[in-house]
């Protein structure tokens, strides 16, 4: 089996992994640093809680440690981007662990905070910086920053991006990027839009596509509560009498309607906090730093922290409404049983998401056992609950819901470091020419930052 010791890797990069407790690289982490590590483009195809963010983020340290230059002024030798700014921040926060016993620097940059700061670190460059697009756009435009001399990209939760209307801002970026660069392309799937990208920024790129052991759905106990709309706010609360003190995320389809289901918690003396696109950067914050600590274990949430937020120990996922598009219910019960943990999920599915419910089932090949016998629908409901549903899947992507204007405020989090690391040979790596090409950055470049 291999070891963490046997792949090469920087004592630096050893040792912090060593402080960490990890000895056994994980799949994505095995097979994606050795090609990154010989200077090769990357496609990893990886779902989140596989350790993905481990296997960009130690071979870039290891090929800055070799490389042994000085961050240049208004910009960054490596820089990764994230959708949310949770993930940049948990990113982030993983990235000085690693580099803990190094002299290499990182920032984390996103909107929903002072750009006083952010621009003061710019100045004196950067040797890793992470970032959402926007805000990286308007230090850009501002001329605060410059990415010419950036010699690493990497594009973490890629279709994300795309979900969220972030793939002009995107290209934009990747166009101001110097041409000489190594780029790595992380996503949970590769649909067409995904591949059109790395088409045209990828030189002759290496696709590492890895499935879990066991998928999370096969790890999850999963039921399905059936209720009335009307009647959901009192059968979420009877069902989490026997969690009092367990650790919970609630998911709900709107930022007012996380509000108003904390209350409703907090109420019946539950300690919950709300978190969703209209919550300050430092309200966000204090929210996660709440519930990690166990302070406030009862997240409420809607579909922004569905992939930002890597917290062991959650209990229990409740879907308090089912989301329009199937793929996003399976982003959210991934929050429990992480790191190859069980874990529970409920739904709770009033009669115009049944259809839902019957689309998530086939996303994911199997059927959610009922905690109570399903009533007969309405007739005319199944017609109008699809209506409902395709509209929902309309508007993925062009901003609606979270999404945020450039001057929108937006905040960050952050979260333990997960497992990482792999390697293979050291030395300085190729790098790869690129072509550009790049569309004006569309109004929805900003959502859920």
């Amino acid at each position: 089996m291999t070891r963490f010791t046997d792949l090469g890797l920087n004592d630096s990069i050893l040792s912090a992994i060593a402080e960490q407790g990890y000895e056994t690289p994980t799949p994505i982490q095995a097979r994606a640093i050795p090609q990154v590590l010989a200077g090769r483009d990357l496609i990893g195809l990886a779902q989140t809680g596989t350790g993905k963010t481990a296997a960009f983020v130690l071979p870039l340290i290891h090929q800055l440690l070799a490389d042994n230059k000085q961050a240049p002024g208004r910009s960054c030798r490596a820089l990764i981007l994230a959708p949310t700014r949770e993930l940049a921040a948990q990113i982030e926060e993983q990235v000085r662990a690693y580099t803990a016993h190094t002299k290499l620097t990182s920032a984390v940059i996103f909107g929903g905070v002072k750009a006083g700061p952010q621009i003061r670190v710019l100045a004196r460059g950067v040797d890793i910086l992470v970032a959402t697009p926007g805000r990286l756009l308007d230090h850009l435009g501002e001329r605060k920053a410059r990415l010419d001399l950036t010699s690493f990209v990497v594009l973490d939760e890629a279709d994300q991006m795309l979900d969220l209307g972030f793939i002009p801002a995107i290209r934009k970026l990747l166009r101001l990027v110097g041409k000489e660069r190594q780029t790595l392309m992380f996503s949970a799937t590769m649909v067409p839009a995904i591949r059109q990208l790395a088409d045209d920024f990828l030189s002759n790129p290496e696709t590492v596509a890895v499935t879990p052991p066991s998928k999370p759905v096969e790890r999850i106990d999963q039921k399905v509560l059936y209720t009335e709309a009307a009647d959901k706010p009192e059968a979420l609360i009877d069902l989490m009498v026997p969690e009092a003190g367990k650790r919970a995320i609630i998911f709900t389809r709107t930022k007012h309607g996380a509000d108003r289901v904390a209350k409703r918690l907090v109420k019946y003396g539950h300690k919950a906090n709300a978190i969703h696109g209209d919550k300050s950067q430092n309200q966000r914050t204090r929210a996660l730093d709440a519930f990690k600590s166990g302070e406030s274990p009862v997240l409420v949430a809607t579909d922004i922290a569905a992939r930002g937020i890597d917290v062991d120990g959650v209990d229990l996922v409740v879907n308090y409404e089912l989301p329009n598009v199937a793929e996003n219910y399976v982003h959210r019960i991934g929050r429990t049983a992480r790191a190859g943990a069980t874990g529970r999920a409920v739904a709770l599915c009033a009669p115009d998401e049944r259809v839902m419910l019957k689309d998530i089932e086939k996303t994911m090949g199997v059927a959610i056992a009922g905690l109570n016998d399903a009533p007969p629908m309405p007739k005319g409901e199944a017609a109008k609950s699809k209506s409902r549903r395709r509209g929902g899947r309309r508007g993925q992507g062009q901003g609606q819901g979270e999404g945020a204007s450039s001057g929108q405020k937006r905040g960050g989090a952050s979260g333990k470091p997960r497992q990482g690391g792999d390697g293979a040979r050291s030395g300085k790596p190729q790098r790869n020419r690129r072509g550009s090409g790049g569309q004006r950055r569309g109004p929805s470049a900003t959502a859920a930052e």
